[in-house]
């Protein structure tokens, strides 16, 4: 069976079930693992919501919920409760207006805009007849917007929307927030870390150091450091805990410590919390700045999109925006210009680069009628293009979109780093609590372990009084503990490896499918448009009876004129390219994956397999050599009768992709076994598969049985990734433990598929391996350093050896190095090269 821990998906529901609907939230204000647990906590304990996951990297939190149980106000509200903020998507949509003839018509329109949930502002003008609507797009798409303005009597003649601040937007103004903090922090700090040092290395003190240290720290503390306070306190008022939380405990806890010296003998520690908040807000600053590296690849993709469109208006061209463009507009692009959106060529040739959605370098020849995509490079001729898909529609908005999900999904292995999560805060706060305990009541015992590095380490002092220690060993414990690096393990390599695979052509749908490859050891391969180029042609005709070769063309075309199958096609093309008229056609039956029986003329003719032949009655024999003898050559063989008489037959061949013996042997050099499902005969099939080098063969397989050869391979222990092209393989890539379909031209949303191949070139299945074990191997990497590091480090703060600002450095570096590890996968060469 498929893998259980696949990516949220909207369920279709069987008739009778309620229908779940897939929904993304942005979210506010969260900073670590422990607010993404606290939100998806509340989530999931709401009536209705099925499944919930929360991506820190990305602030989004995506619900698949029960619509007749819950609604996305109480989604809204169940995010409220766990202390964050759901940020609204407001859009600003211009909606061009007819039917306006005076000031009653324009409040008219106000009044029926304004009272739609979710609009906060609407203006319409009558001078220019059109409207302005600040909107919130999640509760007021654009649609209701128009139907609001019809419902008033009005219509809609053209629309327009603003996109709202994107997440790459706010990601760059929150690396610039943290960037000023940090600035102001290093100001004001970095001088009394001069004289503390100063006085730890030298023995030098300034006069009323402790007073001077305490005014110094206090606007670090509360003025630098007042996000992190509210956040911590708006999280523990409803019940939860978050880094936050930690970082505050720990500098409030110094803080107050330069308090009591004013008055009482023990040690300050105000300074350390001016470097605590110090070193958290410049690890933020880093950790932002790299986290906005992670996406950086659909930042790049995103810039591609042309930004205006060449038009063809009545005889002259025009100039337009973007997102003026219409489906259905002919768009004239000249040699070196992007094409602006995905069209059909209806005028010219040229040979065009796709290297940005495919990966692949070399340019494709295309001409009159091929399609093309949005913001791929027009080379060396003037085409004419007919807009086919805009805005939301195109290649790379769906690739976006592709991304995205891939995105806000989750590792199965990323389940128990979320468990250590979900009790990391509470446990370090109790291990802090232990701490100073310890310090208190058994100061012989904890001075005994900590004797060591006092003798090389200049912030140990055993001399000092036992509070004074227990606090310090305290603090150090509270802001060593990192869950942060635990929370980002995943998704930001998730981030970049998405984005490297869109930018070579390989879409990953879910994370699971990333760890599900890493034990795939073998890979099924539908043959026709997978193995080989799904183009199939006529190479022989051949009759066996008084009929001609033209009049066995002229009735077999006509029959398969009305099947859809790709060798009626080609039968049918065979006799276009002859000049054959086809004679009336009545009475038409199709058998799936056998043949088809219908009249021509006066005559009733079958045409399909030779079994098909011979369950009809059929006497085959005269033809059964040659037969043979094409199908030991790699054809497919169709058989035509006539009136219950065998008449002749086709010999088909669908040429092999040029890549699909590199890629079969690629597969074999790692030690993947191979097979092929087939509708075709065993003979034609094996000599396909002995040319490409497939290890097994299945054959004669109808199209509804291929899930039970993947079943049947799974019950032999087998772990299965399927290839095929996503519409009649669906049910079999949705078996197979992994499902990867190969796209063609613009259709990318395969829903049956985990990954998706957006050339039709097999060593897609290869980089699509790579990408998966890399990426997988660099997730196993980011979890063990995270963990290690807490293991190592909690026991070090709890023995008193490490300085409390020591400790928040190493902790904000420690999820600075799970990122910057994640971005060493923008290194990763997906090129194949072939073993020799």
């Amino acid at each position: 069976m498929k893998n259980e821990n696949k990516s949220i998906e909207m369920t279709v529901p069987e008739s009778g079930e309620s229908e779940l609907v897939n929904l993304t939230l942005r979210i506010e204000g969260m900073h670590c693992a422990g607010c993404a647990g606290s939100v998806e906590n509340k989530l999931m304990a709401t009536p209705g919501v099925e499944a919930a996951v929360v991506n820190l990297t990305l602030a989004t939190a995506r619900v698949v919920f029960d619509e007749n149980q819950v609604q996305r106000d109480d989604l809204v509200q169940a995010v409220k409760q766990a202390g964050f903020q759901v940020k609204s998507e407001e859009t600003k949509t211009h909606l061009k207006l007819g039917g306006l003839h005076c000031a009653g018509c324009v409040q008219n329109v106000e009044k029926a805009l304004a009272k739609l949930d979710g609009v906060s502002q609407a203006n319409v003008n009558l001078t220019t007849a059109s409207a302005t609507i600040l909107h919130d797009a999640a509760m007021v798409p654009s649609a209701r917007l128009t139907a609001a303005v019809r419902s008033a009597g009005y219509d809609v003649l053209e629309e327009r929307e603003e996109s709202h601040k994107s997440f790459v937007d706010e990601q760059l103004e929150q690396v610039a927030d943290y960037k000023r903090l940090m600035l102001w922090a290093w100001g004001l700090t970095a001088p009394v870390m001069l004289l503390m040092m100063a006085h730890m290395l030298l023995g030098w003190m300034l006069p009323f150091a402790n007073l001077i240290f305490l005014l110094a720290a206090a606007p670090v503390v509360f003025w630098v450091g007042k996000e992190t306070h509210a956040s911590s306190w708006n999280v523990l008022r409803h019940g939860g805990t978050n880094m936050d939380v930690l970082i505050t405990l720990g500098s409030g806890a110094a803080f107050l410590t330069g308090v009591a010296a004013l008055f009482l003998p023990v040690s300050s520690y105000a300074a350390v919390a001016g470097m605590i908040i110090c070193f958290h807000v410049t690890g933020r600053y880093l950790e932002f700045r790299a986290r906005g590296r992670t996406s950086q690849a659909i930042q790049k993709l995103l810039s591609l999109e042309a930004k205006s469109a060449r038009i063809l208006v009545d005889g002259g061209e025009r100039e337009v925006a973007i997102d003026a463009l219409k489906s259905g507009d002919l768009m004239l692009i000249k040699p070196g210009e992007k094409i602006p959106t995905d069209g059909e060529i209806v005028e010219g040739s040229s040979s065009v680069d796709e290297s940005l959605a495919t990966g692949e370098s070399l340019p494709v020849e295309k001409s009159k009628g091929d399609e093309v995509l949005g913001a791929t490079i027009n080379q060396n001729g003037a085409l004419t293009v007919k807009a086919t898909k805009v805005g939301t529609d195109t290649f790379l908005s769906q690739v976006v979109k592709l991304v995205e999900e891939c995105q806000g999904t989750k590792v199965p292995i990323q389940a128990f780093a979320d468990r250590v999560i979900s009790i990391f805060v509470p446990g370090i706060i109790v291990l802090a609590v232990a701490t100073l305990a310890g310090w208190l009541i058994f100061p012989g015992a904890m001075q005994a372990g900590a004797q060591w590095g006092a003798e090389f380490l200049p912030w140990v002092h055993l001399e000092l009084d036992k509070v004074s220690l227990a606090v310090f060993a305290a603090v150090a414990v509270l802001v060593i503990a990192c869950p942060c690096a635990l929370g980002l393990a995943t998704p930001t390599a998730l981030m970049v490896a998405s984005g490297l695979g869109a930018q070579n052509g390989v879409l990953i749908r879910n994370g699971a499918a990333i760890q599900t490859l890493e034990n795939i050891d073998t890979i099924v391969f539908d043959k026709t448009g997978t193995i080989t180029r799904g183009k199939p042609q006529v190479t022989h005709v051949q009759v066996a009876s008084e009929y001609s070769q033209m009049e066995l063309l002229r009735k077999a075309a006509a029959a398969e004129k009305r099947s859809e199958h790709p060798l009626a096609a080609a039968v049918v093309a065979h006799a276009e390219e002859k000049g054959v008229e086809l004679e009336a056609v009545s009475n038409f039956q199709a058998v799936p994956g056998k043949g088809i029986v219908c009249k021509v003329g006066e005559s009733e003719i079958n045409i399909g397999s030779e079994r098909w032949l011979q369950e009809q009655g059929i006497d085959i024999r005269k033809i059964t050599a040659d037969v043979r003898k094409f199908e030991a050559a790699g054809n497919t063989v169709i058989l035509v009768a006539a009136d219950e008489k065998a008449v002749g037959l086709f010999a088909i061949a669908d040429t092999l992709k040029p890549d699909s013996k590199a890629t079969i042997a690629s597969l074999k050099a790692l030690g993947l076994k191979t097979v092929m499902l087939t509708g075709d005969n065993v003979r034609t099939a094996n000599a396909i598969a002995k040319e490409v080098g497939i290890d097994t063969t299945v054959a004669e397989v109808l199209p509804q049985d291929k899930v039970a050869t993947i079943r049947q391979l799974q019950q032999e222990g087998r772990r299965v990734l399927m290839v095929g092209d996503g519409i009649n393989d669906a049910p079999a890539l949705t078996q197979a433990d992994v499902g990867m379909a190969i796209g063609t031209g613009t259709d990318i949303a395969i829903e049956s598929s985990d990954v998706t191949l957006v050339s039709g070139s097999l060593l897609g299945v290869v980089r699509a391996l790579k990408l998966s074990h890399a990426t997988f191997r660099k997730i196993k990497q980011n979890l063990f350093w995270a963990f290690f590091y807490n293991v190592v480090m909690i026991p070090i703060a709890i023995l008193g050896l490490l300085h409390p600002a020591l400790a928040e450095a190493a902790m904000a570096m420690s999820s600075v190095n799970v990122v910057t590890n994640s971005l060493r996968l923008r290194r990763l060469d997906l090129s194949v090269e072939p073993p020799s």
